[in-house]
């Protein structure tokens, strides 16, 4: 199976760390406070699917009923996006109350180590906690900037969010069960969720990552210190730390070890990235780790002359961030940002800061982060479905200071 690779972009693949003790780090930042404020109604907005009523409305850009983005100063003050400003992306419909039914009797069946069984959530919950602050993003993020209008829903920035996931490691949960067989080189994830008249290779949500992720996936109960809510994903939840959001596998009921990869459609021919006009097959690159990548988060359209505070993200796959620089000359030149706020860790993103002095004027402002593997290209890596776009040329704002 290819992994992709290409000078233009970075591939897809990690690590991770547990970090406790973060229960309420969205309150803990007073970052970036003109969030607060914004209004974003309309004289008619689309109504919020039922589902999720509990949602802020006036966070969200409701493209379905299964495809919702956050407004890209949204995101929170704190780097914990709030649970009600998260984005929604649903390749099927979630699961609800009825279906799940008593949550503490949900089952997981854990198969492909050398004692197979199945857990109630009851008895995960029992086991040593696991916490990890991460992003999770939907590998079409950015998709609306491809010029040649790729299917599938047109995100800016806001199908991302920095959440915090508890639950029991997966590592911990194997070894409870005598260890892996031998040959394990892929967890597979399987949900809950596929409609019951379509053949569950054809509808079901079920994707593997490779071996190397073991020791940082969980199986979550909880984001952001509330049990995990139908329409992200509970009550249990496969979260795969510097991977795509589809990775990360809501109402998770089966977790295997095998040699090969899921044959499912999901993992065969879907989240693949290949060529525009070509047809996906299981040998093109598959959507696993996530690029470097940053964007402002404020200002967004207009400013005061003077100095003017420049807000916003980045993060990467777990490689270590090095630094944040702008640009206001399209990338001719680049001056240096600065981190603030606390570092939760290599998955979470970090929160920048840059003070300008700007004349009254248009701007062009771009952004570009940096790990230790290298920095976001300026353009977007060309492929057919629109995935894993990290350019900032793109993403970059356009500012009127008067």
């Amino acid at each position: 199976m290819k992994k992709i690779h290409n000078s233009k972009r970075r591939s897809f693949l990690t690590g991770s760390a547990a970090i406790a003790g973060v229960a309420a780090i969205s309150s803990i930042s007073n970052f970036n406070l003109n969030i607060a404020k914004a209004d974003h109604s309309s004289a008619a907005p689309k109504a919020t699917p039922d589902y999720i009523k509990w949602k802020n409305r006036n966070a969200l850009i409701i493209h379905s009923e299964g495809t919702i983005e956050t407004h890209r100063d949204m995101i929170g003050n704190g780097i914990i996006t709030p649970i009600e400003n998260v984005y929604i992306r649903n390749n099927v419909n979630s699961l609800n109350d009825q279906q799940i039914g008593n949550r503490p009797d949900w089952k997981l069946e854990v198969q492909g180590v050398q004692k197979p069984r199945t857990f109630t959530l009851a008895e995960l919950q029992k086991m040593p906690l696991k916490i990890t602050p991460m992003v999770l993003q939907c590998s079409g993020n950015g998709r609306k900037f491809f010029a040649h209008g790729p299917s599938g829903t047109k995100w800016d920035t806001g199908s991302a969010a920095c959440v915090t996931f508890s639950g029991v490691s997966v590592k911990y949960l194997a070894e409870l069960c005598g260890g892996l067989v031998a040959g394990a080189k892929f967890i597979t994830g399987t949900g809950a969720d596929a409609p019951k008249e379509i053949d569950p290779k054809e509808g079901a949500v079920e994707r593997s990552v490779p071996i190397s992720t073991y020791e940082d996936c969980l199986l979550a109960w909880e984001v952001n210190g509330v049990p995990i809510p139908n329409a992200h994903g509970g009550p249990l939840r496969l979260v795969v730390p510097g991977y795509y959001g589809i990775n990360n596998i809501k109402h998770i009921n089966k977790l295997v070890f095998a040699d090969k990869e899921s044959d499912f459609k999901m993992m065969s021919t879907r989240y693949r990235v290949y060529k525009i006009g070509d047809k996906p097959t299981a040998n093109d690159g598959t959507c696993w780790e996530m690029n470097v990548k940053s964007w402002i988060t404020s200002p967004l359209t207009s400013a005061k002359s003077g100095k003017v505070v420049f807000t916003g993200v980045a993060f990467s796959n777990g490689t270590p961030l090095k630094g944040v620089a702008l640009s206001f000359d399209e990338g001719k030149s680049w001056k240096n940002a600065k981190f603030v706020g606390p570092n939760l860790g290599k998955f979470a993103w970090r929160q920048f800061q840059f003070e300008a002095n700007l004349e009254k004027g248009n701007y062009t402002v771009a952004s570009r982060a940096t790990d230790e593997k290298g920095s976001q290209p300026k353009l977007r890596f060309e492929n057919n479905e629109g995935y894993s776009h990290n350019g900032w040329l793109d993403h970059s704002v356009k500012i009127t200071v008067a």
